[in-house]
């Protein structure tokens, strides 16, 4: 295979107007120029952030505990350069785009191995730490070769959105697991260097009063067909319209000194304000963790208000007025409960967040729990990359925005994540509305 040494992502003269473009929500129905701009930042960005395991892990031949809320690092970095290469320079269908059959004809991969190791569908989880996988740099540089095919690929491509659809879902695919890269680093607490660790450490917030938002019938969800412009994640489309009451939502997620009031009156201990199937889970932490709290937090002062809380493995106070993260959708639910609020619904989030930016609703520093159990829209059909939404339909909760992790191309008003309620090692919290 060809040295590690990424293609130069300086823009040509001819497309510097695209440099704005290509970190933004406009990914989603840019052109070939700018997504060829995109995939190379990508790349770089993927290779930078496993950069910071090498520091840290290399010595260690990357050994990382099994945990089932990671991969191991060396089986991220290949299954990013697979995915690229299952879907766009192996795919016979890839002009298709969503129209693409789930399973169509494909070429031979350029790693004979790739698909023992790397295909996610067909790997479970608990084998990926026994895998016989390659060395990190026949990894770097499988990732090299699959996105110089890919760029090759995407010269000769049209510029129809079916034809560009494939390399737009592998940009956002990376995007994804980049960040799953860096929620990793602090779940293993890995030091990070100091301009990501700046970039990935919430603000403080100017605290607003909450915001009355007007009633209204809201289209959730988007068009499919010839008449939808761009690409759309298969969970949001289905167009319907939905009667939204008026109602009142947070104009921010909820700080870190709301939150320690509801530690301060006992909040981990009064089981009324909990769900039962949070109940037991804050027992089961309990008894395996020895904590009663968010996760991460080392300290959180009753008298002082101070929240002392790891990040990348060194514990740093944080502000009153920033964002409380790490909080499992059980806690965001108690807390709301005990401050006798709710969490929002999932189309309360999008219409505050279309209607009502200018009067102060901030979004995008932590992934926002809301109230929605992740379901189909009306006349859901899958993509072609079928397991990405349907099989967590009905068991995971609905998370709005995005994070200080989150590439801004990916931060759409429009786009679902989806976790189960116990999960609170991604970048997440929570905002509130009256009931």
């Amino acid at each position: 295979m060809a040295s590690d040494a990424l293609p130069d992502s300086s823009p040509p003269a001819s497309t510097g107007s695209l440099t704005g473009v290509i970190d933004s929500p406009q990914m989603r129905s840019a052109g070939r120029d700018a997504l060829s701009l995109a995939l190379m930042d990508a790349r770089n960005h993927t290779l930078r952030l496993f950069g910071q395991y090498q520091l840290a892990l290399e010595g260690m031949d990357f050994v990382v505990p099994e945990l089932p809320v990671l991969n191991p690092p060396v089986w991220e970095l290949g299954h990013i350069a697979w995915f690229q290469e299952w879907w766009i320079g192996r795919n016979m269908q890839r002009a298709r785009g969503a129209a693409c059959a789930p399973s169509p004809t494909r070429l031979a991969s350029i790693e004979p191995q790739a698909d023992r190791w790397w295909d996610s569908a067909n790997v479970p989880h608990h084998q990926r730490w026994s895998l016989d996988l390659p060395s990190v740099s026949a990894c770097r540089a499988y990732l090299l070769d699959t996105l110089e095919s890919t760029l090759e690929l995407l010269d000769k491509a049209g510029d129809e959105d079916a034809e560009l659809y494939f390399y737009r879902l592998c940009l956002f695919h990376e995007d994804m697991h980049a960040e799953a890269l860096t929620y990793t680093a602090q779940t293993l607490g890995l030091a990070l260097e100091k301009p990501l660790l700046q970039a990935f450490t919430p603000p403080a917030l100017a605290l607003r009063e909450p915001l009355l938002v007007p009633a209204t019938v809201w289209q959730l969800g988007s068009a499919r067909g010839p008449q939808a412009a761009g690409f759309l994640f298969d969970n949001e489309c289905g167009v319907h319209e939905v009667a939204v009451p008026e109602f009142e939502i947070d104009a921010q997620p909820v700080s870190w000194a709301q939150f320690v009031e509801f530690v301060d009156d006992g909040g981990y201990d009064h089981q009324e304000f909990w769900l039962a199937g949070g109940w037991d889970w804050l027992q089961q932490i309990a008894r395996a963790e020895g904590r009663r709290g968010p996760r991460y937090v080392e300290q959180i002062g009753v008298a002082s208000g101070a929240v002392m809380q790891t990040r990348f493995g060194t514990p740093r106070r944080m502000l009153g007025n920033q964002p409380a993260m790490h909080m499992s959708w059980w806690e965001a639910d108690a807390w709301c409960r005990w401050a006798g609020r709710r969490l929002p619904a999932e189309v309360e989030w999008e219409v505050a967040a279309h209607t009502a930016a200018r009067r102060g609703f901030r979004w995008g520093d932590v992934w926002e729990w809301t109230g929605s159990t992740f379901r189909a829209y009306p006349g859901f059909v899958p993509g072609p990359y079928a397991e990405y939404s349907a099989p967590w339909f009905g068991t995971h909760k609905v998370l709005r925005g995005g994070s200080l992790a989150t590439r801004g191309r990916m931060k759409h008003p429009k786009y679902r994540n989806f976790y189960l309620p116990d999960r609170d090692d991604i970048f997440c919290g929570f905002r509130s509305c009256a009931l």
